[in-house]
């Protein structure tokens, strides 16, 4: 498949910082046994990737901001142009030998985002995105599910933890959702969650509390695959907000109806 340049980049970048990533989940289980424990060192990857990913990305395009999750937001000289990166999404599944985890990277143009990359090193899978050019896994085309019905569906969501997000909220909504769909997974990376979205896998995601990086590349995958992306109220403005809601247009109205009941009981 002929990939446009900007692609390009965003893969090679991607595969760049993935071989050391590669390289250092294989250390991990020696780590898991010391008595330092992985902790400092799954930092540390984290860092590198995102150092690796950002040398890339301003070598091919020097002007453009970068925001990373790790380094915070870089400004460059092109004010219009902005990398949303995620260097390691999915970090504690990571931390414990967990092959769920990703890269992301996303290009947003006077606040749009018109391109998106999510690599799960892992297994080698590379879902790619561009404005008005569909989504692809590996090079293949992908479309959101075409179930109609929750009774049917698959969701995924995300859980709030120990010292961040609303745990009471959580238990509402997904006590709501409980009662409507087939089954609900928190598989942990965000930006894989939507990638499967994309790709049919699951049927639909929320989630709330999270940040650009996390879902910036995975809004323009559902997108392009032709599903839906909204803050959890049902508006656009889930970097604002820091909530999303996914699916295909069935699902995701449906969804958005679930958790606001939810949020009023």
């Amino acid at each position: 498949m002929q990939h446009s340049a900007l692609l390009n980049v965003m893969i090679a970048a991607a595969r760049k910082a993935a071989r050391a990533l590669k390289r250092d989940f294989g250390e991990l289980e020696k780590l898991q046994v010391s008595l330092k424990g992985p902790g400092n060192f799954v930092s540390a990857a984290d860092r590198r990737a995102e150092e690796t990913l950002h040398a890339e990305l301003m070598k091919a395009r020097p002007g453009y901001s970068f925001l990373g999750e790790e380094g915070g937001r870089r400004e460059g000289s092109d004010k219009t142009h902005t990398w949303i990166v995620d260097p390691l999404d999915g970090t504690t599944n990571f931390l414990h030998g967990i092959p769920q985890f990703a890269i992301s990277i996303a290009l947003e143009r006077e606040s749009t985002v018109i391109a998106g990359l999510i690599y799960n090193p892992a297994n080698d899978e590379m879902f790619i995105a561009e404005r008005g050019k569909g989504a692809f896994l590996n090079d293949q085309r992908i479309r959101v599910a075409a179930r109609k019905r929750l009774a049917d569906a698959v969701i995924a969501c995300g859980l709030p933890h120990q010292g961040r997000g609303d745990i009471a909220l959580s238990r509402k909504e997904t006590g709501a959702m409980q009662d409507h769909v087939a089954g609900l997974r928190r598989f942990g990376a965000a930006a894989l969650d939507l990638a499967w979205v994309a790709a049919g896998r699951l049927d639909g995601y929320w989630e709330r509390d999270v940040n650009s990086w996390d879902v910036a590349a995975g809004v323009i995958l559902v997108r392009e695959a032709g599903g839906f992306a909204t803050d959890c109220d049902g508006g656009d403005d889930i970097f604002g907000k820091g909530h999303i809601v996914a699916g295909n247009e069935t699902i995701q109205k449906e969804l958005v109806s679930v958790l606001k009941k939810a949020g009023k009981n």
